[in-house]
């Protein structure tokens, strides 16, 4: 998906390492785990047009923030992780354009 890859190219552009892309787990995909400095991000993507009227980073529902604790507290226990967190980024363009990025840390 292009605010994906958008996504994953800006994090490693500011020094983060992709570990994996799109990971699923019984609480649901986490879309890009990276790290730096130590410290592992869950990255949730989210991706739109434009926000003139609506922004990416108000589709994260109570519910939506629910999975995604889950299921980085799942992966991380699976894989001996102590330090991390949850990071949104939010995408804002389409293919061919330079996208609007925006990077909200530590955001669950």
């Amino acid at each position: 998906m292009w605010g994906e890859e958008c996504a994953a190219s800006w994090l490693a552009d500011i020094g983060f390492e992709i570990l994996a892309r799109n990971v699923r787990t019984p609480h649901g995909e986490i879309d890009i785990i990276a790290r730096q400095k130590g410290l592992t991000v869950f990255v949730e993507v989210k991706t739109l047009t434009s926000s003139e009227n609506f922004f990416p980073e108000h589709q994260i529902t109570a519910r939506k923030r629910e999975h995604m604790f889950n299921a980085a507290e799942y992966y991380a226990a699976e894989n001996g992780i102590d330090h991390w967190q949850i990071d949104v980024i939010s995408v804002e363009g389409k293919p061919g354009t330079k996208p609007f990025i925006t990077h909200f840390e530590n955001a669950i």
